[in-house]
This record gives C-alpha cells, structure tokens and sequence, in this order.
C-alpha cells in the first residue's frame, strides 16, 4: 500500500484541502510536514464549511489519526483556537486523535510583532507575509534559539531558553524603537498553554514509524505550494519553508523511501496573494471574472487572489523540482462559459525564448508569456463524476495540459464538494 505525498504546484491555493479531505477517506493517518497557520484549506463536506489553518485536513474524518510533524512552526494560541472551532461544529478533536511533534518550534508573540513591524517599515522588500510571525519563527528555528513543544515540559529551563531568544529579539526592538519584551510576561504566556497543548504532545517520528510497520496508509499534506519554497520559488517572494514532497520527509521523521507516490495539486488556471512576479495575470474583466466565479479570496487573510491563465511552464518546472507523480486538475467548472482560453507554453525574456522560469528577481519580472490559445466550452462542467459528463472541449483542454506539463492527471475535482471529483488514478493505488 502506498504513502501518499500532497503538495500544491503553483503559489498554493490550488485546492489541496478538498483533494487532501478526499484522500484521506483512503489513509489511516494524516500528516502536516511544513508551514504553519499562515495556510489556509477550506473543505465542504454535505454543504457543511470547514475552514483549517494548522490542522491536517484529515481531522474533520472520524477513526484518522492526525500529525503535525517536526517541520511544521506552531502558534500554540492558534491551535486552540482551532481545535475549539472545529469542536463547535461537531468534529470531536482528542490527544488520541491528534498528535503534535514534540520537537516542532512554537510561534510566539515577538515572532507575529517582528513579523509585522518588517511588513510596515518603509524600506526594504515588501515580501505581502500574512503577517502570523512564520518568518521569525523559522529564522529562530535555524539560529537555534527557538523554543520547541517539548521545553514546555521543563519550566525551569525556559528561563535560559527565554533569555536567549529576547537577546535577539530585544534588541531588534530597541532597533525599531519599540519597547522591549518581558521575559516573565514570555514564560507566564507559555507556562499558562502548556497543559492544554502538552497531552498532544508525542515523539511524531515513531509513532509514524510505527504506523508504517503496521501497514497503516500515510498521507503527507502540504501548505502554500512549490513556486513558493524558499529554495525553488520566486524568491524572495517565497514563504519561510519548503514547500515540496522531499520535506514530507524530513518535516514528519521519516525517511524519503516512505513516500511512494506525489499528487501536484494543479488549479486549472492561476491564482498568486501577495506580491511577486506572475507572467500569466491578467488585469482585465477576464481576471475579475476568473476571481469572482472562483471565490478567490484567502482563507486565512481574506484578500483577493490575482487570477491569470494556466502556465504550464510554471506546472511543469514544479513536476520536474517536486518530483510530482501526476497532478489533481482543480477548478475546471470554473472556465465553464469562456469562448477561448489561453494557456502559458513558454516565455520570452530580452528576445529569447525560454521554457522555464528564471531565478534572478529582474528575470522572473521581465519575462512575458507565450499564450496558445484554445477553444473553450459552453456547457457547464459544474458537479461532473466522470469523463463522459464532461464537454469534449474540457476533455480537449484537460489532455493538452497533461501534455504541456508532461505529467498525468490522476484526480480531476468539478466543484468545492468533496464527492464532485473525477478519480482517473488512485494514489494509493501505485
């Protein structure tokens, strides 16, 4: 039986939430690997909405076991916050369900107030953050002065831990002319948190290293999605992670050979927040109305989505990079009603033709797409649960993509309704 990994294959919001959702239905255990509540996946299940930040998708399903792996940064107050959410509209959520990494890093208040006062300063990158402290979070984790799940067990060793970490932070304040942080106030915040997150609290490496043994199925769900990794996306407007499958592994404590196969979640058109380059934007009613019949606006933030056209350049660099198996094609009912649609083939850049996405900043703002267009269809594709209830333009549309992206489509999803999906290949299955 295979393990499965998720991630998205453009700027994220590609709909990972309801293909995860849909998945898990085939998996015992649900495993967030990066990010942190800066995500945003909504789910509709029996026209019921879910809206999850840090929590797997898989949750919402009775008999799954939930992680959040090592790799992930968490907000403490955040997860709290959701998990009562979640309880309110039914979805029972115990430290039998749920596991949380004892070595994942915390986010903290001087991690969102960092966070907020760089997005605000008048100089420098504008990076559009969603302002939840991730960056911080993840520059404390990699200077070694973060404080993790399992030092809430110790509170006489946060003392040296707080001081280490307000040596940093402080003077960053005292740089930004803001008041410095308590070290008291810091260790009552965490000592007050500390009975609620610690009986979730576990060795995440050997539970799932026990779930394996045990022939247990494992879904690896991803955040935000490839173009945006700190390594391969458009840097530096990137978030604070990797965002691809091979850190499933390493953000759960798992070996690579644990993953068998990598479904791409792939929206049938192209959606970015924030600022960064992005070739195929259009700015025109045709992206007004990609966005409106989309519903595109964030689930953490609230903000519009820039929308453009399918760039299969793009696609096809975050198959080669993520080591994508095949794609879930997401969206598709909403180009129902477009007389033509275009679909990015390549760039030019200074005159010359290119068929990647350059890493320089001047590169990836300068070069312009090269469109083919297609025929589009009238009917709609709105609910469709299999190939023959598609228009044969859509199925003209779905199989040009494959070949542009050289990668096959495995599920194909008709609306945000979890049973609206076209299943061509099931992952589990390889």
């Amino acid at each position: 039986m295979a393990n499965v990994a998720v991630i998205g294959s453009q700027w994220g919001d590609e709909g990972k939430g309801k293909i995860v959702d849909w998945l898990s239905e085939r998996a015992d255990v649900i495993v967030r690997f990066q990010g942190g509540h800066n995500a945003g996946h909504t789910l509709v299940i029996d026209g019921k909405v879910y809206k999850l930040s840090l929590l797997p998708s898989g949750v919402v399903r009775p008999g799954k076991l939930s992680v959040i792996g090592n790799g992930v940064v968490v907000d403490p107050t955040a997860l709290l916050s959701e998990i009562a959410q979640i309880r309110s509209q039914g979805v029972d959520v115990t430290p039998d369900s749920l596991k949380v990494a004892e070595n994942a890093a915390l986010i903290l208040p001087v991690h969102q107030r960092l966070d907020e006062l760089r997005e605000d300063a008048n100089r420098g990158i504008k990076i559009g953050t969603t302002r939840r402290g991730m960056g911080p979070a993840y520059e404390d984790k990699v200077g070694r002065r973060a404080i993790r799940v399992a030092d809430l067990y110790d509170p006489e060793a946060l003392d040296q831990k707080i001081e280490t970490l307000l040596t940093h932070h402080n003077a960053l304040q005292r740089g930004h002319g803001r008041d410095e942080f308590d070290a008291q106030e810091l260790k009552d915040y965490l000592l007050g948190l500390a009975d609620q997150i610690l009986p979730y609290a576990a060795p995440v490496w050997q539970v799932l290293f026990d779930a394996r043994k045990a022939g247990k199925r494992i879904l690896f769900e991803g955040a935000q999605g490839t173009m945006l990794d700190v390594d391969h996306g458009t840097y530096p407007f990137v978030t604070s992670s990797n965002t691809m499958a091979g850190q499933a592994a390493e953000g759960s404590g798992m070996g690579p050979d644990a993953i068998d196969y990598v479904l791409g979640i792939t929206k049938a058109y192209t959606t970015r927040v924030g600022e960064g380059p992005f070739p195929t934007e259009l700015l025109d009613d045709i992206g007004q109305r990609l966005g409106e019949r989309g519903h595109e606006f964030g689930t953490v933030t609230g903000r519009s989505r820039r929308c453009g056209w399918f760039d299969a350049v793009m696609v096809r660099q975050a198959i080669r990079t993520g080591g994508i198996t095949g794609i879930a094609l997401t969206k598709l009912d909403v180009l129902d009603g477009f007389e033509e649609l275009k679909v990015c083939v390549g760039y030019e850049l200074n005159g010359e033709r290119l068929d990647y996405f350059p890493s320089s900043m001047s590169g990836q703002a300068g070069v312009k797409p090269i469109y083919e267009v297609m025929e589009g269809w009238s009917e709609s594709t709105d609910g469709a649960r299999s190939w023959v209830d598609l228009p044969a333009q859509a199925v003209k549309y779905v199989r040009r993509i494959e070949e542009l992206i050289d990668a096959p489509v495995a599920l194909l999803s008709t609306s945000p309704e979890r049973d609206d999906t076209i299943l061509v290949h099931d992952p589990f299955d390889d």
